[in-house]
């Protein structure tokens, strides 16, 4: 049922948010949240589509938890916080008719909590598809490629690490770092959609997409300057205070990372053919998503002279090669010198490898493998370049000799299928 599916994809974490703020029991909220749209899956397509489907959703939702705790034989003892029927059935149709309304705070809790320290990375990315976007969880263990078991089991153990956290608002200086924890895991997300490193598969587009979708999420929760919470649409009061700054570099770099994996999901169809792998230099540029691409550079226009920062130097370099018409019109010294900055924030090995690649188009291979020296990154990735500039050099003894090093390493199939077409083209 269409309309059951939007309000699925639209409201799960809006409702889900308001569940645990109401009843602090984030088992309760999901089990009640999953029985009311099974409810609703029953009876809308006999009855029809409520006026007010969230508010229809919500109110089944708290008698699912209201049943689930009596069954508990806890009611009594939970009476302070369960003292919401009539209001909670009140507030729901105003909230859902009333954008300005702060469920969004609510929404900004459950962001945050699945963004906890107390989490990996994986197993936040997994979490935050689960609550925040309403992913059901067969769907997440697909994105993942693992069984529905195995990722049923890793939700549960996150939820249970997550148990007697407060599902609340942290302070100005720590919500910031919370968010960009929460935009980590977004991108970490969207990676293992746009470019996995295990499997057959050359592009995830829904796990990309999906992730696409919690960076706007996070974008739409982010507090404005000053304010505690909110949302990016919450008024500013002009007062102030000393996380205001912190907030608006949280907003640019949202910002950017939401241009960023537009401009990256943007080539997703061009990245395969035939089912196998197309580099960027070979792709039919006519296949790009210029709506996405023209979202992204109106996204980056107004951080043009913003003071750089990790994402926003990324986006600008997906940006260039957006804007070139052909391979052989990206600029290239550009890329290379919002590299040299990112250096400058970030020196890790991926930007360094990353960087090596622009330093090869502007200088020709062998500066390129200069720029390679005393980099040390696990997996084929770093074998693999070596082995393409030592190939663009003239080396073909050393590029097949990188090129088994990377073969011997790389866990995908697509990849290890271009890694040996390329080898063997060698000889």
């Amino acid at each position: 049922m269409a309309a059951l599916e939007d309000l699925m994809r639209d409201e799960w974490g809006r409702l889900l948010a308001l569940l645990v703020a109401r009843f602090r029991r984030l088992d309760l909220a999901e089990d009640g949240l999953a029985d009311a749209f099974e409810a609703a899956a029953r009876t809308w397509p006999r009855d029809g589509v409520p006026a007010n489907g969230p508010a229809w959703l919500l109110t089944a939702a708290r008698r699912r938890v209201l049943d689930r705790l009596r069954s508990e034989r806890v009611l009594a003892r939970s009476m302070p916080l369960l003292e919401v029927e009539a209001d909670l059935a009140t507030r729901a149709q105003r909230v859902m008719a009333d954008a300005g309304e702060p469920l969004t705070d609510e929404r900004l809790r459950l962001v945050l909590l699945c963004a906890h320290p107390r989490l990996s990375r994986e197993a936040a990315a997994a979490l935050s598809l689960r609550l925040v976007l309403g992913v059901p969880t067969a769907d997440v263990a697909r994105l993942f490629l693992q069984s529905t078991p195995t990722m049923a089991a890793r939700l549960t153990r996150a939820r249970k690490r997550l148990a007697g956290e407060r599902f609340a608002l942290p302070s100005a200086r720590e919500l910031t770092d919370r968010l960009g924890v929460a935009a980590d895991v977004a991108y970490l997300a969207f990676t293992a959609g746009y470019a996995p490193t295990s499997g057959d598969d050359v592009v995830r587009g829904e796990l990309a997409g999906e992730a696409v979708r919690l960076v706007r999420v996070l974008r739409d929760v982010l507090p404005a300057p000053g304010s505690a919470a909110g949302g990016r649409g919450a008024q500013d009061d002009g007062a102030g205070d000393d996380g205001a700054g912190d907030d608006g570099v949280a907003a640019r770099e949202l910002d950017a990372l939401l241009a960023l994996v537009l401009l990256q999901h943007s080539r997703r169809d061009a990245r395969v053919r035939d089912g196998a792998l197309v580099l960027l230099p070979d792709q039919d540029r006519s296949r790009w998503h210029q709506g996405e691409i023209a979202e992204a550079l109106d996204l980056l226009t107004p951080l043009a002279t913003a003071p750089p920062t990790p994402y926003l130097l990324q986006a600008l370099v997906a940006a260039e090669h957006a804007i070139a018409r052909t391979p052989d019109a990206t600029a290239w010294d550009r890329i290379l010198a919002r590299y040299d900055e990112l250096l400058t924030l970030t020196d890790t090995p991926v930007v360094r490898l990353n960087r090596a690649v622009a330093v090869a188009e502007v200088s020709g291979p062998h500066a390129g493998l200069d720029a390679l020296t005393g980099v040390a990154l696990p997996g084929h990735r770093l074998p693999a370049l070596r082995a393409e500039l030592l190939r663009r050099a003239g080396d073909a003894d050393g590029a097949r000799r990188a090129y088994d090093a990377a073969l011997a390493l790389c866990g995908h199939g697509a990849e290890r299928d271009h890694l040996r077409h390329r080898r063997a083209q060698l000889a």
